[in-house]
């Protein structure tokens, strides 16, 4: 399926792959060595494709699309060299995180140099509105990463606020992707509003999928561990509301699990998500995200592009890694 999809874009996917490499381009070896080694790690590069698809849907005739989608690319790559580091992971896409590969400060200080790189990039692209939806999205992407981790080791987070700390930290960049690609399409605000907000459903469904995954997964399909956010301490929504439809012994297990992190009883713990239906509800949350989402690109026009969007929303929902 997602290879289907790079292929209705194929020569501006291998543009973007192109510009990504020479964009890391640097006179510090270490800089480039660490860039290198996450971008080689692969991955479905489903946010950038978002705004080749997005862009091709609106008739687009110019290049800037390929500059704009690296800059969603590298924004999201520096966040995932910050997050390593502060979830101490050691696994991403199958193989050690940089900061196993390397170390801590290597990694923070290599994702300010691609974060920075990114706005240098927008500046190349010299449109103030994209530019000041950027601006904020980066700002509402550190929130949901400081608000995540208020939350960390709290067992009493409700799912309004799991809710908020996904929407900030992962759909909004999806949500940037789509909203800024219209802009550079010349789009009205109404259809700028509308790709924003199918972007916003299809990154919401992507993180809650993510967060089934953690519990009904393979290590070797994830390329991560299974209980990764168990071990962390994060209270993600198959926790939340496992704790709410268990047994009182059950809820005070999970309980402690998130009050103290460890894997210590990740086996009962997946059981008792399983049984309390924890991973159906939140299946079913993403599957609502997807019909608000695909429903609300009824205002683009008919192509093989907006067949690709709804493509990558299909593919957000029934992936397995």
């Amino acid at each position: 399926m997602v290879n289907h999809i790079h292929q209705i874009v194929a020569d501006d996917f291998a543009a973007l792959n192109h510009k990504v490499v020479t964009q890391l381009h640097s006179q510090v070896p270490l800089i480039e060595s660490i860039g290198q080694y996450i971008i080689e790690a692969g991955g479905k590069r489903m946010r950038p494709v978002l705004v080749l698809l997005c862009s091709k849907a609106l008739n687009y005739q110019g290049q800037q699309h390929i500059d704009l989608a690296t800059v969603i690319e590298f924004l999201h790559t520096a966040t995932l060299l910050h997050d390593d580091v502060v979830d101490m992971s050691e696994m991403r896409r199958g193989r050690p995180t940089a900061n196993v590969r390397w170390d801590n400060p290597s990694s923070v200080l290599v994702g300010d140099f691609i974060y920075s790189r990114a706005f240098q990039l927008l500046v190349q692209i010299g449109n103030m509105q994209i530019m000041d939806v950027m601006a904020t999205t980066t700002n509402k992407i550190s929130e949901g990463e400081v608000l995540q981790l208020v939350h960390q080791h709290n067992p009493a987070t409700t799912e309004m606020e799991y809710l908020e700390v996904i929407r900030n930290k992962t759909a909004i960049l999806f949500a940037a992707g789509c909203s800024t690609a219209a802009i550079l399409a010349g789009a009205p605000p109404s259809v700028q509003e509308q790709l924003h907000n199918f972007g916003l459903e299809v990154g919401m469904a992507f993180q809650l999928i993510d967060d089934v995954l953690d519990y009904s997964g393979n290590s070797a399909e994830l390329g991560k561990n299974v209980g990764d956010d168990l071990a962390e301490g994060k209270p993600t929504l198959p926790l939340i509301y496992a704790m709410q439809n268990s047994s009182k012994v059950d809820q005070t297990l999970i309980k402690t699990a998130i009050e103290h992190g460890g894997l210590s009883h990740l086996h009962e713990i997946i059981a008792t998500v399983k049984n309390s239906g924890a991973l159906a509800y939140t299946r079913r949350l993403a599957e609502q995200r997807i019909e608000i989402a695909i429903s609300g690109l009824s205002a683009i026009p008919d192509s093989i592009f907006r067949k690709g969007l709804e493509q990558v929303a299909d593919a957000a929902l029934n992936r397995s890694s």
